[in-house]
């Protein structure tokens, strides 16, 4: 072996001297092209193993003009919900042999262009974005460049794959009313487009039972962003008796502001979350929230997404799944 072929990485040049064959027919094997028959092709593989060659899937891409690789934005990794919507994605493209190419908001508020630029500049075919807080027309926007399905949030004219938010929160509030309460708040999420709809569902419920809304958003999805407005409804004077919250991450931080003032769990305070995470599921917190299946819209996602790269001029996906309130012991009856 050359020094130049220990300090440089493999080709399919290399590949085809070492078997006997043209670089033309390596091509071929590597892409599953007919024409090559099971026998080059098992010498063709065991040689590149040898040698240590990888294809580039990039630079197949580029020979074939067709972008495979699907871009995966999520808002915040901190958030188990974007652990699940990875997982189904995950699970929905092996079998198309696409590579996945994972970008993350690095901004404190979710709004990080960067993010999704990095994916655009990457030469990705799609991005699946989970969850973009930019407004519907700059989405739309970006879209035109490169084809998006945006996850957890509808945005017309652009592949869509979310759950019914405004069946989920009026379950949730239905189920705090159902209890008694009267006194509920919402720990609502900033206002973004496509990001308010548990909000207004909760508002019209409480409207429907002739109650008064109380929605406190937080400046930021953050853990941190949910204890400050946690707080702030908690040491208001007409404390409420039950918290919906805008999802699984700020009802436990409700939980831990309710535990600091000394409050029980459910006896002074029922909380309802959203999201169905893994961490409010275990024992001991039995968060009650909506299950708004984050496994499987990242599995539809992910077939949604292959769809578009074979079929660029499909019709719109909307594909609408229907969350399921879960009951667990963090809510109970109101206290007398």
């Amino acid at each position: 072996m050359g020094l130049d072929r220990q300090l440089r990485p493999a080709t399919q040049s290399d590949v085809a001297r070492e078997v006997g064959v043209s670089r033309t027919l390596v091509s071929f094997a590597f892409r599953g092209a007919p024409g090559v028959s099971d026998e080059t092709k098992q010498a063709i593989f065991e040689a590149a193993k040898r040698l240590g060659y990888r294809p580039n899937a990039a630079a197949a891409d580029l020979a074939r003009k067709h972008r495979s690789a699907v871009g995966l934005y999520l808002m915040d990794i901190h958030n188990e919900v974007y652990a699940d919507i990875l997982s189904g994605v995950r699970m929905s493209l092996p079998q198309a042999h696409n590579r996945l190419i994972l970008s993350v908001s690095q901004s404190i508020d979710g709004v990080d262009a960067g993010a999704v630029d990095s994916l655009i500049e990457a030469r990705v075919g799609i991005i699946i974005a989970a969850t973009l807080l930019e407004p519907d027309e700059r989405v739309r926007e970006l879209a035109r460049i490169v084809p998006i399905v945006s996850v957890a949030r509808p945005v017309p004219g652009v592949d869509s794959v979310y759950s019914d938010d405004d069946a989920g929160a009026r379950a949730a509030t239905e189920h705090l009313l159902s209890l008694g309460h009267t006194r509920i708040a919402h720990l609502a999420g900033p206002d973004y487009d496509g990001h308010t709809v548990r909000r207004r569902s909760y508002e019209k419920a409480m409207r429907g039972a002739g109650l008064a809304p109380r929605t406190v958003p937080a400046h930021d999805f953050t853990q941190d962003g949910g204890m400050r407005a946690a707080s702030e409804i908690l040491d208001s004077a007409d404390r409420p008796t039950a918290i919906f919250a805008h999802n699984d991450q700020f009802a436990l931080a409700a939980r831990e502001a309710a535990y600091a003032r000394g409050l029980a769990i459910p006896g002074d305070l029922s909380l309802v979350g959203y999201d169905n995470s893994r961490t409010g599921r275990l024992h001991g917190i039995e968060l009650t929230s909506v299950d708004l299946h984050a496994m499987e819209l990242g599995s539809v996602a992910g077939a949604v997404a292959i769809d578009r790269l074979n079929h660029a001029q499909a019709p719109i996906a909307d594909e609408r799944l229907i969350p399921e309130l879960v009951v667990r012991n963090s809510t109970a009856p109101a206290p007398m």
